[in-house]
């Protein structure tokens, strides 16, 4: 079977530490170009300026990853999948939910395949998470996901206009993993959103969640963090208290600690390659739906001014 044709549109950070390994590491894919108007591309694989460029010009693509920021990436994604081209839409998978789901109906309509990747669901310690907490009655939950931006996400200034998220941005990979783990729904109750006074997204968030069976989900989000970082989901259950740690790399239960080896994005590119060969899309918003409501019904206050 031929590999499958793939472009990288946007490369940056992301895409250079993780998607070019994770495509070069697949045999069911072959990079065949990059697209970005900043960036020079990568060594012996061909770089185009923009993705019209890309679409008029080749190399053929039968696949595209989109990582660019996402206030921009729903034209792009429309206009290649206009193409019939498959897409692959890193986190989040749009600014909006309503053009994410625009992008899922055209997908259909053309059938081409359409992943929005929720990376930290590949996480070692979720698969096995999940399973253990399905059989258990779920007390409480806290997320506690607390770093330093200057660290993960230095002179991003997208990232703070309205659609890039805020502290959101690595927010939304915990509730990425809450979604996938807790055997109940969950719904946001109230929620205080604290914004730097010179921008658009905030900084920190302390959020009120309650699942469909009446327990407390606590999360707090705060991007000021100084000293050792913490990415934490701690599931109190009649069983005892599972914990994910490192983002969910780690699993603690009651029984011992489990640590697998770090595989999300060769996960999310070998689950692209079955929805491809199997003609299927997998587009969860579950993850923005509560961001989307924690903008919608949370509380704002004010804080100090940021500078990176």
């Amino acid at each position: 079977m031929d590999p499958i044709r793939i472009a990288i549109v946007g490369i940056g950070k992301i895409a250079r530490d993780q998607h070019v390994p994770a495509i070069r590491g697949n045999g069911a894919f072959s990079l065949v170009a990059t697209v970005s108007p900043l960036d020079a591309g990568l060594e012996g694989v061909p770089h185009l300026a923009s993705l019209d460029a890309l679409l008029a010009e080749g190399p053929a693509a039968d696949a595209i990853a989109l990582c660019t920021p996402p206030q921009v990436r729903y034209e792009l994604a429309s206009r290649a999948l206009a193409r019939g081209i498959h897409l692959f839409l890193e986190k989040p998978p749009g600014a909006t939910l309503a053009e994410v789901a625009a992008l899922e109906a055209q997908a259909d309509k053309v059938g081409a395949s359409l992943f929005a990747a929720w990376h930290s669901r590949f996480a070692a310690g979720v698969a096995p998470a999940r399973a253990w907490l399905a059989e258990r009655r779920i007390e409480k939950v806290s997320i506690i996901w607390r770093e330093d931006v200057r660290v993960w996400h230095p002179g991003q200034a997208w990232i703070w206009e309205p659609g890039g998220l805020g502290v959101f941005d690595p927010g939304i990979n915990a509730l990425s993993i809450a979604t996938h783990i807790l055997p109940r729904p969950f719904f946001l109750r109230q929620a205080t959103l604290v914004l730097p006074k010179n921008r658009a997204a905030p900084i920190a968030a302390d959020i009120a969640f309650r699942d469909a069976g009446g327990a407390d989900i606590h999360m707090d989000l705060d991007w000021r963090q100084n000293g050792p970082q913490s990415w934490d989901i701690l599931v109190e259950t009649d069983a005892g208290t599972l914990k994910l740690s490192q983002g969910g790399a780690v699993l603690q239960l009651p029984s011992g600690t489990e640590q697998g080896e770090d595989i999300e994005y060769a996960g999310l590119y070998g689950h692209f390659a079955t929805l491809i060969r199997g003609g299927r899309s997998d587009v969860d918003t579950a993850p923005l739906r509560l961001v989307a409501d924690a903008f919608l019904r949370g509380r704002r206050e004010i804080t100090d001014a940021f500078h990176d």
